[in-house]
């Protein structure tokens, strides 16, 4: 009921619309009961004209002012019904509206630790069919329901008032049409939720495959992935069916409870109008109620429907809304002001989730100055990415404290602390647009000359030259036109437009050719003269050039130094590097010196 009653709440927002579509619907009910009695009236007079012996022109004349009549009530009725229908929907559509951008903002907002365990399908079919449900709450529920309330509640007084037994035989299919309507409508929509759960597996499976689909060719899986979509269409298949067979069962039992109904109706008011209690124009009028009366009551499966549809569907939609944001603003947070662009972790430790038990960093301490260079390498799984992602609050410490400036990160402003520090992701994503929207990503208004300079930074620019239409050029969808190294390039030319205070590469270089890194570097080292650059990488030569290397194991630093200095231990970072450099080989040490 809160779910329902806070849908209706932001239906009411709206007030002008609301009131629009509901008057309408009691203008629409109330010409709709005047049409049996109506018709009824035309029956009766027109046999009254014929039996009193009326020429044919008066006989006529009065068919002819029950049609005009009839004709206009109907033509009335279909106006009023137009205007709720659209003001109903209007009112839907601008709920819609507003709830789509609600839940776009909160996905932006939401934390990394959110996204990691939401699957992407699942955020879309939220965002999609739990909000379609919403929006069509106003519509199909709640000016249904005063349609219903109003034509069944006024028109059973009409009739019984006017003859109890045919009023009661009239509304007799009533309770069994409205109770297997509603068990129907009930059993469709807990048979919808199955089937919306494996049409999102569905999704799930095909989403997977169209991200993967050069794995996919390159190893032939084309007959496993078609068995394992069939299984997964076979599942929603069969429930397709359940539906299917509980959808005729029941509408073919409330059919025959109509037009039995319909027949005790006939029967009783025949003899009725025989033994002269009634006239064929009143059992004419009970007969039209019948068949008007007919769909409006079948909807009432419908409407109950719409509003367990709209409570569940809101209890979804309304429970990630209102998802408290695990990284946001503190109370009081300031602007982040960058001066001297110290950067320093004092004991920072951090575990996923707060599980204390399972720590990823521990007791992590280092400092690095505006101009330096700190190089990050250790094996897979170490904590390397997590050091870069708290730099930026893309998650918060568990222990100790990041700062910069001496300003601990937690409490400076996020969109300040995130225009300071910039993080080349290992995964080199793009958009598909063209490569000067992606390079300006983070300064859509930046100049064309800025644009050129971060790409001839990142050597990507006399690649974009050569292409047709340069940098109006549109990649495809991810990049995908694009190889792995010219991705990675282009994330790094969309980086260095942004001047960031703090600069991650989060082996960001590991699809680039040693040459090309090579030249990425030297273009680096003016850019790197006014910020910290940190270098997290498996590759010894992107980072041998450092002022300061950190070796990461377990979540603790083990070594650090300079390359040299790392060398002469003969720990854990020479062994790394006799393994990447053949004994023998000097080619390294000479990169580092020409960098």
């Amino acid at each position: 009921m809160n779910t329902i009653l806070r849908i209706t709440r932001m239906n009411l927002r709206h007030p002008w619309q609301v009131a629009v579509a509901i008057g309408s619907t009691l203008v629409a009910v109330t010409l709709q009961l005047l049409i049996p009695q109506l018709i009824g009236w035309a029956v009766d007079h027109t046999q009254t004209a014929i039996g009193g012996g009326i020429a044919g022109a008066a006989a006529d004349e009065a068919l002819r002012t029950s049609a005009l009549l009839l004709l206009a009530v109907s033509v009335l009725r279909g106006l009023f019904t137009l205007a709720q229908n659209y003001f109903a929907e209007a009112v839907g559509h601008h709920i819609a509206y507003e709830l789509r951008l609600a839940y776009y903002e909160k996905i932006q907002r939401l934390s990394f630790s959110f996204h990691d365990q939401a699957h992407s399908g699942d955020l879309i079919t939220i965002g999609m069919l739990d909000l379609e449900g919403v929006r069509m709450y106003f519509s199909t529920a709640l000016v249904r329901a005063v349609l219903l309330i109003m034509l069944i509640g006024i028109g059973a007084c009409m009739l019984i008032s006017t003859d109890l037994a045919l009023g009661l035989l009239t509304l007799s299919f009533v309770p069994f049409v409205g109770w297997r309507s509603s068990v129907t409508q009930l059993k469709l929509r807990h048979t919808w939720l199955d089937l919306q759960d494996r049409l999102s597996v569905l999704g799930r499976v095909m989403e997977e495959n169209l991200g993967g689909i050069r794995v996919v060719r390159a190893f032939a899986a084309q007959p496993y992935e078609m068995l394992k979509f069939d299984h997964a269409s076979k599942k929603a298949l069969g429930l397709a069916h359940d539906r299917v067979d509980i959808r005729v069962r029941n509408t073919s039992a409330m059919t025959f409870s109509f037009l039995f109904a319909m027949a005790l109706v006939l029967w009783i008011g025949g003899n009725k109008v025989i033994a002269g209690e009634t006239s064929v124009g009143t059992l004419t009028m009970f007969l039209t109620f019948m068949m008007i009366l007919q769909m409006p009551v079948r909807q009432i499966g419908f409407m109950v429907n719409a509003f367990a549809h709209a409570s569940t569907c809101g209890s979804r939609l309304f429970g990630l809304l209102d998802l408290d944001i695990a990284i946001k603003d503190a109370p009081g947070a300031r602007p982040l002001e960058v001066s001297q662009g110290t950067l320093r972790f004092d004991n920072v430790s951090f575990a996923y989730n707060g599980i204390e038990n399972r720590p990823i960093l521990k007791n992590i301490s280092f400092e690095a100055r505006k101009g330096q260079t700190i190089a990050i390498v250790g094996p897979p799984g170490s904590g390397k990415s997590t050091m870069a992602h708290l730099i930026p609050r893309f998650y918060d410490v568990t222990g100790g404290t990041i700062t910069l400036d001496s300003q601990d990160v937690r409490e400076v402003t996020l969109a300040t602390l995130r225009r300071a520090v910039a993080v080349v992701q290992q995964d080199a994503f793009l958009f598909s647009t063209t490569i000067e929207n992606n390079v300006a990503y983070g300064d859509p208004w930046a100049e064309e000359q800025r644009i050129e300079r971060a790409s001839e930074s990142a050597q990507l620019h006399n690649y974009i030259l050569g292409l047709p239409t340069s940098y109006k050029t549109v990649v495809g969808e991810r990049g995908v036109s694009l190889s792995g190294g010219q991705r990675q390039r282009l994330t790094i030319a969309r980086t260095m437009m942004l001047r960031p205070s703090v600069i991650v590469f989060d082996d960001s270089t590991a699809a680039i050719d040693a040459a090309t890194e090579q030249r990425i570097r030297s273009a680096m080292r003016r850019f790197a003269k006014d910020r910290v650059t940190i270098i997290i990488a498996h590759r010894l030569s992107s980072l041998m050039h450092a002022d300061n290397i950190l070796f990461i194991e377990n979540g603790e630093i083990v070594e650090r130094g300079t390359h040299q200095e790392l060398l002469a231990k003969d720990g854990r970072y020479k062994a790394l590097y006799d393994l990447q450099v053949p004994p023998g080989d000097d080619m390294l040490p000479k990169q580092e010196g020409g960098s």
